[in-house]
């Protein structure tokens, strides 16, 4: 089984920042394979909302064991990155930011285009980011993806409304971050960490909707082997966005695993499914993106 350790400050190689087209500094850390002999591409890891990079150590060290240096960036507004919490000047800005950052791993390290691996909200940008157009990688993960929400119809005609006066003003987005894990020491560290926040903004609650929505709709236009790994009793995002995205993509090309009774931190749940979700990924690395 897997060591996870404090959430907190992950050891990584390196961190440095990049400036946004804006000026915005996001905040990047970097895992880099454990051997240059080993190495065999690239991947960029988007989180979710309220969270930072910091958490997806252990899946770094997944993808690291599987030959893949590994960046990911604290979105504006998040982490470490600058930009005031939970606030976006446009409904796009999450996507550019990662556009951006995906762009400069490209320039930055040699290869074929990197991997792409987004969890939550970072998955609902990156499903959104490649069926839109905005990036190409060599291989979708999506994990937990807010595809789908199970905000009522009344909360999204308030977000809309609440978009058009007071489009950036944060208040606590409300999930149940009591439901992201069974296990009790996860639940703890993301409490106590003081890199998160539980705050979100109509814009960044329309964005996520939207976008969730758009890449639905839009799946057939994908062209990467794509993993989605889904919490079967995710109580922050509806599961049957993740299964009809999944429908909708062209076949042979999507592989769907729903993990029944597991909640929505999936590469964070009690053991032994932490270590059995981080295999099924590394495994299907293996077979479809590294054979």
């Amino acid at each position: 089984m897997l060591n996870l350790t404090a959430f907190r400050e992950p050891e990584s190689n390196d961190t440095f920042e990049i400036a946004s087209a804006d000026g915005t500094t996001l905040f990047v850390r970097r895992w880099r394979t454990h051997s240059p002999d080993v190495r065999k591409g690239t991947a960029l890891i988007v989180h979710g909302l309220g969270e930072h990079s910091g958490r997806y150590g252990h899946v770094a060290d997944v993808l690291n064991q599987a030959g893949f240096d590994v960046w990911a960036h604290d979105h504006r507004g998040f982490g470490r990155s600058g930009g005031a919490r939970a606030r976006i000047p446009e409904r796009n800005t999450l996507i550019e930011d990662t556009k951006l950052v995906f762009d400069e791993l490209r320039k930055r390290e040699a290869g074929s285009p990197p991997l792409l691996l987004g969890h939550s909200m970072g998955g609902a940008i990156a499903a959104r980011a490649v069926t839109g157009g905005w990036i190409e990688p060599c291989a979708l993960v999506l994990s937990s993806p807010g595809l789908r929400s199970h905000i009522n119809a009344p909360m999204r005609a308030i977000a809309r409304a609440l978009e058009v006066i007071l489009p950036n003003m944060a208040v606590p987005h409300g999930l149940p971050l009591e439901k992201i894990s069974h296990d009790a020491g996860v639940l703890a560290d993301s409490a106590t960490d003081p890199l998160n926040h539980a705050l979100i903004s109509p814009r960044i609650t329309n964005f996520i909707l939207d976008a969730g929505e758009a890449a639905i709709h839009d799946a057939g236009s994908l062209k990467m082997a794509t993993l989605l790994q889904a919490a079967g009793d995710d109580k922050l995002v509806d599961v049957s966005g993740a299964r009809e995205f999944a429908a909708r993509a062209p076949a042979g090309l999507c592989t769907l695993k729903v993990y029944d009774g597991l909640w929505h931190e999936i590469y964070n749940e009690r053991e032994p499914h932490r270590s059995a979700v981080l295999a099924d990924l590394k495994d299907w690395l293996a077979r479809t993106v590294l054979r």
